[in-house]
């Protein structure tokens, strides 16, 4: 009897495997919905009735695990690195023809792919198994998904082959006609609505809840082997066909070619048909195809030299111009906002636009009133690209900017030499709000839980004020209690979150402060230069200057921010409250301290 239970079990295992794998991944199903169903039940009804037979990849086994607390971070094998981009095909056939420069008496071809624009994840499989998927996260870690992944129909829980070890990337995305059908879910029960398809996926894959994750009817791609054992693979394209050979979904539309002028055709042919899709697409990855040749071409620290990424040209629309409104940063800059009709473009909904400054508005000429074209930089950011000029009608209204802040009422002042305009008031509370948000941003301080909204609640509620008043809340627990939608666990976990970060990096401290012109690689090059804030402090302007990367602006900047006794009384404050202002010593460094001696040990 239990032979001819489990030759049924690992039957149905295959019949079921075998049809989704018809039905998600070739889009070509061979039974109906109902027999699938009846397939799958009879599943269920046999493991509950002996659980003793269930294993990890049985299709019972996608969902059914409890909702997690939080994500655990993985540490990526190999960086998950980013793509160059180019904008116009001279700069993609001047990119594919400097690889082949390399390589004079030999054929180089080029893979191009359709760009998804979805979550970049890593899939490992091993003996046949998947065993873990993970985020991009920041290149180097990411965070574990396994279990929301396992939700995905199209990502096979065994491989059609049980080789040792493989690790793919791939692309987590959301159809259009789900991202639809979701939004109107979500409006019909008074829910907050996606913005995009892309938003919409990476929330789906990055919620707690694995039920939830599976109502969200998420695909995938996989475009990459990164690892395996037991094959052989030389060329990119024969790592796609593999993929597909052991029954990982692979998108269909690449092609390969030696000739820069076809990839070209090729790229622009993609951008003909992409709006035909049932899926977001925002340009073509082009890479060598052979992977020996990539070796020799490299990659910087941030990308492969071997593969660029074409980005299509932005999507136009026209829209009104309503208003021209303030806001103001942390460093006290007032940036004009273009307030506009809601349009749809790009795959979401724009009702606002930087103008970046005054000088900007006067050059292009945009009024209050104008219809205007607009765009995404980058199919990401709205801006404003020129008014309409023969749809005025005379009703427009020229823009200034005010003389007085619109938040404190203090004067606004345009420094000779600028193009920018400043609230001349250190205590504006817009600017206390902005600062806040740039220290506990996620390349600063990364404080967890302590977002814009949380900051602006705290704020109003006479919480913190300034940046110091960050490491004080523990002390203000049960005033945080007290306000709407705090409970205990998130508050506790925010106060911890707050107490990590006091072990954090010099760079990030650096970084947070927010000092004009210091960017994250800046603060970084500072931390290598100086042993400790104290010594960054007292830095002369050609001290700084020595600093890698730094030209006369930036050490000016630095030298100007701490030149403040307020900002200095800051650093000591913070430094009072236990945060890290010190360089730490790596495990390499200090091995080399110790390199070549010899110790007695006596006693």
């Amino acid at each position: 009897m239990p032979d001819t239970i489990v030759n049924e079990i690992n039957e149905l295992r295959e019949l079921i495997n075998y049809h989704s794998q018809k039905y998600h991944t070739e889009d070509a199903p061979v039974i109906t919905d109902y027999e699938y169903d009846q397939l799958y039940q009879r599943l269920v009804d046999l493991e509950n009735q002996y659980p003793e037979y269930i294993t990890p990849d049985s299709p019972t086994r996608r969902v059914g695990s409890k909702p997690l607390e939080k994500f655990d971070k993985v540490t990526h094998t190999f960086q998950m690195q980013s793509l160059q981009d180019v904008f116009d095909p001279a700069s993609a056939i001047k990119f594919a023809k400097g690889i082949q420069d390399l390589f004079p008496n030999q054929s180089c071809d080029f893979v191009i792919e359709e760009k998804i624009d979805g979550l970049s994840v890593s899939l490992t499989y091993e003996n046949g198994l998947f065993v873990r998927a993970a985020t991009r996260g920041d290149g180097f870690v990411g965070e574990d998904v396994t279990t929301n992944i396992r939700t995905i129909p199209t990502v096979p829980l065994r491989l059609k082959e049980d080789i040792p070890l493989l690790e793919v990337r791939g692309e987590v995305y959301m159809s259009k006609k789900g991202f639809l059908k979701l939004n109107q879910s979500n409006e019909e029960k008074g829910l907050p609505v996606f913005a995009n398809p892309r938003n919409a996926a990476a929330g789906s894959l990055r919620q707690l809840d694995p039920e939830m994750t599976k109502t969200r009817n998420l695909d995938i791609f996989v475009f990459e082997i990164r690892r395996i054992e037991g094959k052989e693979i030389t060329r990119h394209s024969q790592a796609l066909e593999i993929m597909k050979e052991l029954g990982l979904k692979v998108n269909k539309n690449y092609r390969v070619t030696d000739n820069p002028e076809n990839m070209v055709s090729f790229i622009q042919n993609i951008n003909e048909y992409r709006k035909s899709l049932d899926y977001d697409i925002d340009g073509a990855v082009i890479k060598l195809d052979q992977l020996d040749l990539r070796e020799t071409v490299g990659s910087t620290a941030k990308t492969p030299k071997w593969a660029f990424a074409y980005k299509f040209p932005a999507e136009q629309k026209e829209t009104l111009l309503k208003d021209i409104t303030i806001q103001v940063g942390r460093t006290g800059v007032l940036t004009p906002a273009a307030e506009l009709e809601p349009v749809f473009i790009a795959g979401s909904k724009v009702t606002r636009a930087t103008l970046h400054n005054l000088e900007l508005i006067r050059e292009k000429d945009i009024r209050i009133g104008d219809t205007v074209l607009i765009q995404k930089a980058g199919d990401i950011i709205p801006e404003v690209i020129r008014p309409v000029i023969e749809k005025r009608t005379g009703n427009e209204k020229i823009f200034d900017m005010p003389e007085n802040c619109p938040v404190c009422n203090s004067k606004v002042v345009k420094p000779e030499g600028m193009v920018a305009h400043f609230c001349t008031n250190n205590e504006c509370s817009a600017r206390s709000e902005r600062k806040l948000i740039h220290f506990a941003s996620r390349d600063a301080m990364n404080i967890e839980g302590l977002g814009p909204a949380i900051i602006k609640t705290f704020l109003q509620n006479g919480l913190i004020n300034d940046i110091t008043d960050i490491y004080d809340l523990f002390e203000k627990r049960d005033k945080i209690l007290e306000l709407e939608g705090f409970k205990q666990k998130s508050t506790d976990n925010l106060i911890n979150s707050v107490e990590r970060t006091k072990n954090n990096d010099m760079y990030r401290l650096i970084y947070g402060l927010g000092i004009p012109h210091i960017g994250l690689g800046a603060a970084k090059n500072l931390e290598k230069k100086f042993t400790d804030i104290y010594q960054l402090m007292d830095a002369t302007v050609d001290e700084l200057i020595e600093t890698e990367d730094f030209g006369l602006i930036m050490a000016t900047s630095v030298n100007n921010y701490f030149s403040d006794e307020n900002n200095r009384e800051l650093i000591r404050s913070l430094d009072q409250k236990g945060v890290n202002v010190k360089r730490k010593e790596s495990e390499k460094s200090i091995t080399q301290q110790f390199s070549g001696l010899t110790f007695v040990l006596t006693g």
